[in-house]
């Protein structure tokens, strides 16, 4: 009696398939709302990840974020989370609740997608 490789294979298989599934269903539901923390801030002085070399080139900017943020964006930027901790920017559906903290440090509760936050929430934290 031969053992053929299909029935060697079979358990190795079937023991694949489930750690597979239960990587799987660990994984994070991207739907579940998460909190992210951060400074509102606008996607031309985020990505230099501060205000202050905008404020320097343009003096209309003054020295306060949230005129900084709000005349960025009418130069055409958008309302973004930053979070300095990691550097990482957040695009933020709700451009008009962001509008609201410019500048400030906030508490985000949303749920996200490719570094975009479906806001449901916007706390002030400073």
């Amino acid at each position: 009696m031969t053992v053929t490789h299909w029935t060697i294979r079979i358990p190795y298989l079937l023991s694949s398939i489930l750690i597979a599934t239960s990587l799987y269903a660990t994984q994070p539901d991207s739907n579940a709302a998460s909190i992210f923390t951060g400074e509102i801030t606008d996607s031309l002085c985020a990505k230099a990840g501060s205000h202050e070399p905008m404020m320097q080139e343009m003096k209309s900017m003054t020295h306060d974020k949230a005129t900084c943020s709000a005349k960025c964006v009418q130069l055409g930027g958008k309302y973004v989370l930053y979070d300095s901790g990691n550097k990482t920017i957040y695009q933020l559906d709700d451009q008009d609740k962001a509008a609201k903290f410019a500048g400030h440090n906030v508490r985000i509760s949303g749920t996200v997608q490719k570094k975009k936050i479906k806001v449901a929430s916007i706390d002030a934290t400073d």
